[in-house]
């Protein structure tokens, strides 16, 4: 593809509310929503609205691979979402320097009932290419993708990571400008991966325009030549990879840390935990043991319990762990100590952090990112398989065959 003029993209004041409907009043039942709405026929409801970006601006030229980080909720896939016109933008514009070709969501523009060939051809119809311009590549998609045995199979007897890698491999081949992916990578295996991360290394270097959203920084460094870094749908801060990498890990370090002050904390702060701690450093099949202590105060009527979460790299609750559950409370009449060993929970590699909180009939105190650890790329069982054996699932399990 040759030298193109201008920029990729560009976004002047980019804006996106959602109006979220907030009656003012919560009912778990049916029956108590339909009382209600018999006592006060004529309430109406109210509505908040959630700002998911905020006058946002960038320019991103030709032949760059724009990293996009930020936590959940930053506004990073909205962004993406926007960029991509699947949805539009409340306010502000953005400009396109040519097609794109996105990977947002496993399975997106895949139909199941048709073949993986007939995906392919239906992908690049979609992107508005024509039948030749798509034959001329079929071959390369093919071929990256490895699924020449499955091609006259429906995608829907797919497992997830053919899909990816089909989807990927029509993405990167058909010869779209600019290349959106969203955090795929993660479900492919590691030589995957890799090849992924070449391909897109050469669409930047064809002079076309790469957009990466991620939550491994590794990636971000090993793939792009540039970042951005969103925060609560403000755009915090655009360069060089190393740059925004440092802003984005100060930025973590402050919000831990000014979480450690309990003032900064949600709750009614009538009791606060004093420490959260657990081992940073651990195998999948290990136990995962949280300590903490938590303050006393004698005016506080009635037992406390603790409740704490696991919690993944994408703001996934992994596992709840409730003293309740196990007759466990605490007397808040004097300082306490206690401790959490969760056992069989083979997590996966990556970073998680511990939400811990002291309630009773409401919050008392509740610590987002109380405590972090990091879980070691090691599998817990004693044979090694292809990664397709072990890619699904929120966690490893800890299971046993038996044949007779």
């Amino acid at each position: 593809m040759g030298q193109h003029e201008g920029s990729a993209i560009v976004a002047r004041g980019l804006g996106k509310s959602y109006r979220i409907a907030t009656s003012g009043r919560s009912h778990d039942r049916l029956s108590e929503a339909m009382i209600a709405r018999a006592k006060d026929p004529f309430h109406r409801r109210e509505f908040e609205t959630f700002e998911a970006l905020h006058d946002v601006s960038f320019d991103i030229p030709w032949g760059e691979a724009v990293g996009i980080v930020g936590r959940n909720g930053a506004g990073k896939s909205t962004l993406l979402k926007i960029l991509t016109r699947i949805t539009a933008p409340t306010a502000g514009r953005v400009e396109l320097g040519g097609r794109v070709g996105s990977l947002l969501e496993v399975g997106t523009g895949f139909h199941p009932e048709l073949t993986g060939r007939e995906n392919i051809y239906l992908n690049g119809s979609l992107l508005g290419m024509g039948r030749r311009e798509i034959r001329r590549r079929f071959d390369d998609i093919v071929r990256f993708s490895g699924i020449e045995k499955f091609l006259e199979t429906p995608v829907k007897r797919f497992s997830s990571g053919m899909y990816v890698r089909l989807a990927f491999a029509v993405a990167a081949h058909l010869e779209t400008e600019i290349l959106a992916i969203d955090e795929v990578l993660a479900v492919g295996d590691a030589e995957f991966q890799r090849k992924s991360l070449d391909k897109m290394r050469d669409v930047a270097k064809d002079g076309r325009a790469v957009l990466y959203v991620s939550h491994q920084m590794q990636t971000v460094t090993a793939l792009c030549s540039s970042a951005m870094f969103l925060d609560r749908g403000n755009l915090i801060k655009t360069g060089s990879v190393d740059d925004v990498m440092a802003a984005y890990r100060n930025s973590f370090d402050d919000w831990r840390s000014r979480q450690v002050d309990a003032k900064h904390r949600p709750g009614t702060g009538e009791i606060r935990f004093e420490r959260v701690d657990t081992t940073e450093i651990r195998e999948p099949a290990d136990d995962t043991v949280v300590t903490f202590t938590v303050g006393a105060n004698p005016e506080v009527v009635g037992k406390y319990f603790v409740s704490c979460l696991v919690v993944d790299h994408q703001g996934a609750v992994v596992a709840q762990c409730d003293s309740r559950l196990v007759s466990q409370w605490f007397d808040p009449s004097e300082r306490r100590g206690g401790e959490l060993r969760i056992k069989n929970l083979w997590l996966k590699p990556g970073t998680y952090t511990i939400d811990a909180f002291v309630c009773q009939n409401g919050v008392l105190d509740g610590w987002r990112g109380a405590a972090a650890f990091e879980v070691l790329p090691h599998l817990p069982y004693p044979d090694l398989v292809m990664d397709e054996g072990v890619e699904l699932g929120a966690v490893f399990a800890d299971f046993d065959y038996e044949a007779w």
